[in-house]
């Protein structure tokens, strides 16, 4: 479990596919407290750690999870947003997020607003996803590639998410233009409430 209030944006420093897999090795502040099969949200998708060498960790994502998310996408040198597990003793900053990735979007703009922006994303749209709480309101809570945020004039497919600098600098959000494909976890809060309804 996580709140989407990210630590860190670590740097890619090793692709490496094996099969359908892919062992993605990165570098971070906080890599010598980390543990082998501690689970760590990656652009908001919770992946385990297999492996830690020096300053180095590696993490492996599968063929379901590289289909699903943006992981797929990674270059070396590609910055990626991390959140090791929240922890039950402390204040929930953001919102309940499980880590585990609805689909993708694609940035269409970014608009810069005297020292922030705003960044709208578009998503495909599935009506009947959409009635099991696949979807965004406004003033809702959505995780864009594990940062939680607030969704600001949605539409039937896209939200717009203000960012503030600190958020710009300190995560991924830095490298998102127009284009750029990013990860999406719904409010799992809409989700319950939309199953609770059908029935």
């Amino acid at each position: 479990m996580f709140s989407g209030i990210v630590e860190e944006a670590a740097t890619v420093v090793g692709l490496r596919k094996e099969q359908e897999n892919l062992h993605i090795t990165m570098t971070c502040s906080f890599t010598h407290e980390l543990k082998i099969d501690q689970s760590v949200s990656h652009n908001g998708v919770c992946l385990t750690v297999v492996d830690i060498k020096d300053a180095e960790y590696t993490v492996t994502a599968i063929r379901e999870t590289l289909e699903r998310t943006n992981l797929g996408l990674l270059e070396i040198g590609s910055k990626v947003n991390l959140e090791r597990s929240m922890m039950m003793n402390g204040r929930l900053d953001g919102h309940i997020v499980q880590g585990h990735v609805d689909q993708t979007a694609v940035c269409k703009e970014v608009k810069e607003a005297d020292g922030s922006w705003y960044f709208r994303f578009e998503y495909a749209f599935d009506r009947e996803m959409a009635r099991r709480g696949y979807m965004t309101v406004d003033k809702g809570s959505v995780t864009v590639n594990g940062v939680s945020l607030t969704v600001v004039s949605p539409t039937e497919n896209s939200f717009q998410v203000a960012i503030i600098p600190y958020t710009y600098e300190h995560t991924n959000f830095h490298q998102i233009k127009a284009g750029t494909v990013v990860n999406l976890e719904f409010d799992i809060i809409g989700k319950y409430i939309s199953r609770m309804m059908a029935f």
